[in-house]
């Protein structure tokens, strides 16, 4: 039986049952630590469990995630449930941190190895990751105390015997760490489970502390410096708040993930994004050409041309409002319980005109696959109709089984999936043109792929037509005096109109 020797209160019944496991079936010597927080950077992360074997200090993530949940890059897609980043990540950095600490504490701990691994406590759970670049760090609950066992984990050049260095490591963490007193809470919202994320922004689900039992909501949680200089800081607020920014121009859209909420805690050093919690998972995971598909019933014929026609109804919504998303991937398409499909990802949208620009971040996530032509060297040149040519390779690739030719030239006349129409197919090349002028609009591609489907057309006048976007470079301007808006409420010196 292993002993506890400090804490504080576990945060949900996924985290008690790890520290009942290991407190009842792990070797006698190893010590557990759980819920406590290490400063890091002048602020602090916060350690589900900490545990000290035979050989290594183990830094522990728990996560409750249940189902299939399919490894791509650095995002974690889960089933009937929403992307996020990939715990391991942000858990390896915190290992290093947490490293960091020992060795400042007692120079003698830099032969200690720091491991970390993420435990998934959901009985069905099964990660699949065809790259392998997070399972090493993955187990179940079955599997813990042997993945903590296991010596072979440790680092060459770092000691495989830590009973010289136990008292030292004791030490500093009592030195260092202190215990998590409350479940992490951002104004009304209390985290009942962190997802992931990575040095600029952690995904958690919550509930509203207030009204117990109700529904789950997701906040991405941005961190920001609130001591760097004012140029630094402002080019930090202008991409935290695009998100939201691009989200409050866009009414309510069953199409759409929706935003409940944005502020800011007390020292700006976080900022909190409110997003409905759709429990859907990414259309990235749908397309046969995924990794992880194999296995995976394939969406009916019938189910993949509603998902398009939903991609295209939030599209066309978003550009009526004047917002262009510059970053359509099937990564940010949520495939929800039933076939209906949403759009998300708004983080590098450009919401109408505005005197600033946060365009220079895009070659850092843009996947070149899905963005047109005239956009590959000029990100900055987005405008709705790139958005279109997106969508369209995005719905080739789910019709078809694959991504699409070199040019629409290339692709033959009579289609190439199986059980779809030509009209629709015709329109999909459309989507595709390299001339922005020949594509199609959302809202026009909507109604044609409705009248493909025999369907009644859209509703009239749906969504007003967009006002005219000219493919120039965005940039920033020197904002006008006087101009205010909410975000004036949240930074004191503002981040623009939007």
């Amino acid at each position: 039986m292993a002993q506890i020797v400090g804490g504080g209160r576990p945060v949900n019944d996924a985290e008690r049952r790890v520290i009942a496991h290991l407190r009842d079936n792990a070797p006698g010597d190893w010590l557990l630590l759980h819920n406590i927080e290490v400063p890091r950077d002048g602020d602090v992360f916060e350690v589900d469990l900490v545990v000290l074997t035979g050989h290594s200090l183990c830094v522990i993530d728990v996560k409750g995630t249940r189902g299939r949940i399919e490894v791509s890059g650095t995002r974690w897609f889960p089933a009937r449930r929403g992307a996020f980043g990939s715990p391991v990540t942000k858990l390896r950095g915190n290992g290093r941190a947490l490293k960091g600490v020992l060795v400042g504490e007692r120079r003698e701990l830099e032969r200690v190895y720091v491991d970390s691994v993420v435990v998934l406590t959901g009985p069905d759970a099964e990660l699949v990751d065809p790259a392998g670049r997070d399972s090493r760090h993955v187990t179940d609950l079955a599997g813990l105390i042997g993945t903590l066992g296991d010596v072979s984990r440790v680092r060459r050049g770092c000691t495989t015997d830590v009973a010289p260095y136990r008292t030292a490591i004791i030490e500093a963490l009592n030195g260092s760490v202190r215990r998590s007193t409350a479940p992490p809470r951002f104004g009304n919202w209390e985290v009942e489970e962190e997802l992931g994320g990575d040095a600029r922004v952690t995904e958690y689900r919550a509930v509203n502390a207030t009204v117990r039992g109700g529904e789950t909501v997701l906040l991405r949680v941005y961190r920001a410096d609130p001591l760097a200089e004012e140029g630094p800081r402002e080019a930090e607020r202008r991409l935290i708040t695009n998100a939201y920014q691009a989200l409050t121009r866009i009414p309510p859209h069953p199409c759409v993930v929706r935003s409940r909420d944005f502020f800011a805690v007390d020292d700006e050093s976080r900022f909190v994004l409110v997003l409905d919690d759709v429990h859907g998972q990414a259309l990235h995971l749908h397309l046969p050409s995924h990794p992880g598909a194999s296995g995976r019933p394939a969406l009916p014929a019938g189910t993949r041309l509603a998902v398009v026609e939903d991609m295209l109804r939030g599209l066309a919504h978003v550009h009526a409002n004047n917002v262009i998303h510059r970053a359509l991937t099937p990564a940010c398409v949520l495939v929800a319980e039933g076939g209906h499909a949403m759009l998300t990802g708004f983080d590098y949208a450009k919401p109408g005109s505005r005197p600033h620009t946060v365009v220079n971040e895009l070659p850092n996530v843009l996947d070149t696959h899905y963005v047109a032509p005239e956009c590959r060297a000029r990100p900055d040149l987005m405008t709705p109709a790139s958005d279109v040519y997106a969508a369209g390779v995005i719905a080739f690739q789910l019709l078809t089984g694959s991504l699409p030719p070199a040019g629409p030239d290339a692709e033959p006349a009579d289609g190439t999936a199986d059980g779809v129409a030509p009209e629709v197919m015709d329109l999909l090349r459309r989507m595709r043109d390299d001339t922005p002028a020949k594509r199609p609009s959302a809202a026009e591609a909507l109604a044609a792929l409705l009248r493909a489907r025999g369907g009644p057309p859209p509703d009239a006048a749906p969504f007003p037509a967009p006002a005219p976007v000219s493919p120039v470079p965005e940039s920033p301007v020197r904002r006008e005096p006087g101009r205010l808006d909410r975000f004036r409420r949240i930074f004191r010196r503002g981040s623009g109109d939007g």
